[in-house]
C-alpha cells in the first residue's frame, strides 16, 4: 500500500517533538498526546510497509548538539519496546521469571569502571554515540568513585533529580519564567553541564538499572551469573544504588504491577512506567534485537487515567518577564485519588494544537500520574480567544514566533507583573532583608499606587492610614514593617548590589567585586568590564551584564533614588586568623552559627574561602558527622582532606 499523507504528517511531526524534548529540553506536546500519534504512525506504517528516515520508531536518539566530548558506545543503548498493558506483559513473560523496577524519568548514563577506578561517564545520545560526562558523574550524591573491584566493569543506570530537590531549585528561581518546567528537564541540563559545580548543586542521583559487562578473575565476582538478581545483588555489594524490583512470573506481574502503581503518588523521584527483564540472562541473550528494541526487556508505561470534563475559562498568567502563559479552568474532576480543576497549557502554540475554546468537553490526565495536563479536546470548538491586553496592566499584547512556537508577551514595560518579582527579589533576606512584604502584600501595595520604584519602599508612611485599614493589616503589623523597612535603611554594599537584580549577580559574586574595589561605591558603579572579567570567578558575561546595568540611565536613576533613603555601609574588616587563605566545604547540620549561610561568612571574614564541593583545592571538610559515609566525606578521604568538626574549625579559627 502506497504511504499515506498521514503517515507523512506524523512522521514530521513526532521527529519535532522528539527533537525538542530530547537536544532542546522542552516540551511541544504532552507525552499522552506523543504516545498517542506515536501509535498512530506505527499502525500505519506496518500497513503501508514503509518507514520514513527520520520516523521515530526507526532510531533510539537524535544526534547530540553541544560542546562536551562524544563517545561511540562499544554496544548501542537501545530504547525499548513497550506496552499499556499489564496483561501483555504476562504474555510476554511466558514460562520464564523476570524482574519488574521502576523506569525511571530522568537521562540514562553508562559507567565504566577499571581496576577500581572510575574511568568515564557516557550519556545514551543517540544510542550510538553519547557524550562523555565524567566530570559530573563524579559528583553525583551517589555514584562511588572506586570500588572494591579489579577488572572492567560497564553499568548502566538513569541519572535522576528527586522532586523534593527540584522544589528547592525552582523555590530559589524568582522569575517563574526561568523555573525548571520538570524534573527530567532539568536533570538533562545538569548532568550535561561544562561546570560540574553546578552538577554538584543540584543533587543528581544515580539508579543501576544494568550491569552490562564485569571482566575480571577478582574474589569479589563471577563471570557465570545466571540471573540478572545475582549481577543486581553484586552490584549493591560493591555501594551502587540499584532500582528498586520484585521477582515477578506471569502468574502474579499483573498484580505485581498495581503494588507499583500504588507507590507512584509517594515516590520522591520521577518515573514514567515499570521495565520488565527476563531473570534469565542466557535466555534474554539468545532472543537478540531489532533494529531499535532488545528483545530481553519490555518497558510498562502507565495506562493514564483520563477523566472527561468541561472547560470553563483560559486563564492568562503574567511573569515579571512579561510571558503570559495560558491555564485551563475546568469543572473538577477526580484523578488518581485527587481532585483537580486547573492545567497549565503551557503556550500559544499548544492551546491551538488543542484547538480550545470556552465550553468544550476536554479529557485531562496527570502526567506521570502527578502533573495535571489537557490529554485531548472533543469538540474543538477554537474559539479561544487571545488576549490583545495584558490581564495585570491593560497595556497591549504580542505574539511572538520563535522556532515554531508561539507564546505571548506583555509589551508593557512598566506592567506591575513584572515589578512584583522584582520587588520580591529586593526585599529577600539575603538583599535588603525587609521583612512583612510577602508577594501577595507587594501586589497589593503596587495596585494601590503606593511603590512604583524600589526607593517608595522607604516612604511607605506616607500611606499609613491607608495600609492599617487593607486586610491582614493593622497598627501592630504596619509598626512591625516600618521597624523593618528602617532597619534596612543601613545596608552593606554586597546586598544592595545583588538586591538590584543584576542578571547573573548573586552575592557571592556581588562580595567578590566589593572586595576587589575594597568596598569603594563609586570605583564600583564606573568599574569597567575588562577590570571585572581580571577578578577571580567574575568572568567576561557577568563582567558585561554589570557594567550594562550600571550604565543604564534608568538603572542609575533608580539606585540614586535608593540612596537618599540608605546608607551604604562597608562590609566587616577581615579578621586575622587561623583560617585565613584556606579553603573550606561545609556539609551536614551546623550548632554554633544559625545556619551555613552563617558559617560562610563567619569564614569569609577572617580570610577564608568557602567552596562548594570537595576537590583537590579544599583544604578541610567542616562536618559534625566525622564518621559519616556521605559523598563529602568520601570524596575528602580519598583527597586525604581532613574531616573536621565545628569545634575543631572554631579552635583554628582562633588561632594568630
Amino acid at each position: 500500500m502506497a504511504i499515506s499523507e498521514r503517515q507523512r504528517e506524523l512522521t514530521a511531526l513526532l521527529d519535532k517533538a522528539a527533537r525538542a524534548y530530547e537536544q532542546e529540553d522542552r516540551e511541544i506536546m504532552s507525552n499522552f498526546e506523543y504516545d498517542r500519534l506515536y501509535d498512530e504512525l506505527k499502525a500505519l506504517e506496518e500497513e503501508s510497509g514503509t518507514v520514513l528516515t527520520n520516523s521515530p520508531t526507526a532510531h533510539a536518539g537524535y544526534e547530540v548538539l553541544s560542546e562536551l566530548p562524544k563517545y561511540k558506545h562499544e554496544n548501542p543503548c537501545l530504547s525499548l519496546d513497550k506496552t499499556k498493558d499489564p496483561a501483555a506483559l504476562a504474555d510476554w513473560l511466558g514460562e520464564k521469571e523476570g524482574i519488574l523496577s521502576w523506569k525511571m524519568d530522568g537521562l540514562t548514563v553508562v559507567l565504566t569502571y577499571d581496576d577500581g577506578e572510575l574511568l568515564r561517564a557516557v550519556t545514551r545520545g543517540n544510542g550510538e554515540i553519547g557524550e562523555v560526562i565524567t566530570n559530573n558523574a563524579r559528583v553525583f550524591k551517589n555514584v562511588p568513585q572506586k570500588i572494591p573491584y579489579k577488572g572492567e566493569l560497564v553499568i548502566r543506570g538513569e541519572a535522576v533529580i528527586k522532586y523534593s530537590d527540584f522544589e528547592k531549585i525552582n523555590a530559589s528561581i524568582s522569575n517563574p519564567d526561568e523555573q525548571y518546567k520538570n524534573p527530567r528537564n532539568l536533570c538533562s541540563g545538569t548532568v550535561r553541564q561544562l561546570n560540574n559545580e553546578i552538577t554538584a548543586k543540584r543533587n543528581v542521583h544515580f539508579f543501576v538499572f544494568s550491569l552490562f559487562s564485569a571482566e575480571t578473575d577478582g574474589e569479589f565476582i563471577r563471570e557465570d551469573f545466571k540471573f540478572r538478581e545475582e549481577g543486581f545483588e553484586f552490584l549493591e555489594h560493591l555501594g551502587f544504588t540499584v532500582v528498586e524490583r520484585e521477582r515477578v512470573n506471569a502468574a502474579n506481574v499483573v498484580e505485581t504491577v498495581k503494588k507499583f502503581q500504588e507507590k507512584v503518588s509517594g515516590n520522591d523521584f520521577p518515573s514514567d512506567g515499570l521495565v520488565l527483564l527476563f531473570d534469565d540472562i542466557e535466555y534474554g541473550k539468545s532472543l537478540g534485537r531489532t533494529s531499535k528494541f532488545p528483545r530481553d526487556a519490555i518497558a510498562f508505561k502507565w495506562q493514564d487515567e483520563t477523566a472527561e470534563t468541561v472547560l470553563k475559562e483560559i486563564e492568562w498568567s503574567a511573569s515579571r518577564t512579561g510571558l503570559i502563559n495560558p491555564v485551563a479552568i475546568f469543572e473538577p474532576v477526580e484523578l488518581e485519588g485527587t481532585t483537580v480543576s486547573r492545567a497549565s497549557v503551557h503556550n500559544v502554540s499548544v492551546a491551538e494544537d488543542l484547538e480550545l475554546g470556552i465550553g468544550d468537553r476536554i479529557t485531562v490526565f496527570k502526567a506521570n500520574m502527578i502533573i495535571p495536563q489537557i490529554a485531548d479536546n472533543l469538540t474543538r470548538s477554537g474559539n479561544m480567544n487571545i488576549p490583545d491586553r495584558c490581564p495585570v496592566c491593560g497595556e497591549k499584547t504580542e505574539v511572538v514566533n520563535a522556532n515554531g512556537v508561539k507564546t505571548l508577551y506583555c509589551t508593557n514595560p512598566e506592567c506591575s507583573a513584572k515589578k512584583i518579582k522584582s520587588f520580591s527579589h529586593f526585599v529577600s533576606r539575603d538583599a535588603m532583608n525587609i521583612e512583612g512584604l510577602s508577594e501577595a502584600t507587594l501586589e497589593k501595595f503596587i495596585a494601590k499606587g503606593f511603590v512604583h520604584e524600589f526607593a517608595d519602599l522607604f516612604a511607605l508612611d506616607r500611606f499609613k492610614s491607608e495600609i492599617v485599614e487593607m486586610d491582614g493589616f493593622g497598627e501592630k503589623s504596619f509598626v512591625n514593617l516600618m521597624n523593618s523597612v528602617n532597619k534596612a535603611s543601613r545596608v552593606n554594599i554586597a546586598s544592595f548590589i545583588y538586591a538590584l537584580g543584576i542578571p547573573n549577580v548573586g552575592l557571592s559574586t556581588a562580595r567578590l567585586i566589593c572586595s576587589h574595589f575594597n568596598d569603594d561605591w563609586e570605583k564600583i558603579i564606573s568599574s569597567g568590564s575588562e577590570e571585572l572579567a581580571a577578578i577571580a570567578g567574575i568572568g567576561q558575561v557577568i563582567a558585561e551584564a554589570f557594567t550594562d546595568f550600571m550604565q543604564s540611565e534608568k538603572n542609575r536613576r533608580v539606585i540614586d533614588n535608593c540612596l537618599k533613603h540608605i546608607e551604604l555601609e562597608k562590609s566587616a574588616e577581615t579578621v586575622a586568623s587561623g583560617i585565613s587563605g584556606k579553603s573550606f566545604v561545609i556539609t551536614g547540620s551546623v550548632e554554633h552559627f544559625s545556619g551555613r549561610s552563617e558559617l560562610k561568612q563567619y569564614i569569609e571574614q577572617r580570610g577564608g574561602k568557602v567552596l562548594s564541593a570537595v576537590s583537590a583545592n579544599t583544604d578541610y571538610l567542616i562536618n559534625n558527622d566525622v564518621t559519616s559515609n556521605s559523598s563529602k566525606n568520601k570524596k575528602a578521604k580519598e583527597l586525604e582532606i581532613p574531616i573536621i568538626s565545628e569545634e575543631d574549625f572554631l579552635k583554628m579559627a582562633e588561632e594568630n
